[in-house]
């Protein structure tokens, strides 16, 4: 299908470009969000019901699948929300750091599919309710557009606009995940800053990118739990290498309990020194 030409297609265009396995397609005025196959609406998700039911299932075959074992249905909710809002914060962060503008996506109008063949992490299809930008923006002249002041202005946009997201959709996923409040926007906060250090890494822009998300989730941000929580360890040859605190845990570790992510609280320095010597030999 044809991208459609928005304030936002250079932003997702550039991201599938530096991630092919992730693609946004824009939907057009009058256009349906698709359904069937492996499409399934985020307002959906967020309503906890059968179709939650049918998107956990799909971990739970892959987990069984991968892994040789099953995972608790908590453990599953978890890993099916992470891949749901890795992506989704992407939405939003990728044109707030590329084209200082921030859309707006309320629950509705958001679809997902997982199961696209050659996407790793699947497609979205979405349709923005208007964008935040800076005065000095061509696209501020534009239909949907939202003026703001300055970068600390727009980034309560950012702070805003993923928190109306997600909201809903940490409720639909809450009660499986036995988790509430302060944990479940945990795991949010992770979402927005490991989704775009990663994209940044892609894009050779790993460095600025930290110094936007620390301004971004310096603390005390709510509903968001702690800060961005980036600080560097020492390699053995005196290298600096970075690295973060994750705010929650996936609990993978209940799968596999030798294998943590470089970023869990459980993963101690001296792991992590070696992983990230690792990644980058």
């Amino acid at each position: 299908m044809p991208v459609q030409q928005s304030p936002l297609t250079d932003a997702y265009t550039r991201l599938t470009e530096a991630f092919p396995g992730f693609a946004v397609r824009e939907l057009g005025p009058g256009e349906e969000a698709p359904r069937g196959g492996g499409w399934v609406a985020a307002a959906a998700l967020a309503a906890g019901g059968a179709e939650l039911d049918a998107f956990l299932a799909w971990d739970d075959a892959q987990v069984r699948r991968d892994y040789g074992r099953p995972a608790r249905p908590d453990v599953l909710a978890s890993f099916g929300l992470h891949r749901y809002a890795w992506p989704a914060c992407l939405l939003i962060t990728v044109p707030w750091f590329l084209h200082r503008r921030v859309p707006r996506f309320p629950v509705t109008h958001v679809s997902y599919d997982r199961t696209a063949p050659g996407l790793s992490v699947g497609r979205m299809a979405v349709r923005p309710a208007g964008f935040a930008c800076l005065p000095d923006d061509p696209a501020a002249a534009l239909p949907g557009a939202r003026v703001v002041t300055g970068e600390e202005e727009l980034r309560d946009q950012v702070r805003a606009a993923v928190a109306e997201h997600l909201e809903p959709v940490l409720a639909g996923f809450g009660p499986r995940m036995r988790r509430r409040g302060r944990a479940l926007w945990g795991a949010a906060t992770d979402e927005v800053v490991e989704g775009l250090w990663y994209v940044a890494h892609l894009l050779g822009e790993q460095e600025r990118a930290r110094r936007e998300l620390e301004a971004l989730l310096p603390g005390a941000t709510r509903p968001y739990v702690g800060s961005a929580a980036f600080r560097e360890l020492t390699g053995p040859d005196g290298e600096s290498l970075p690295t973060r605190d994750r705010a929650s845990c996936c609990m993978f570790y209940t799968v596999r309990p030798e294998d943590t992510c470089a970023t869990c609280p459980r993963t101690c320095d001296a792991d992590r020194v070696t992983r990230l010597l690792a990644a980058t030999s």
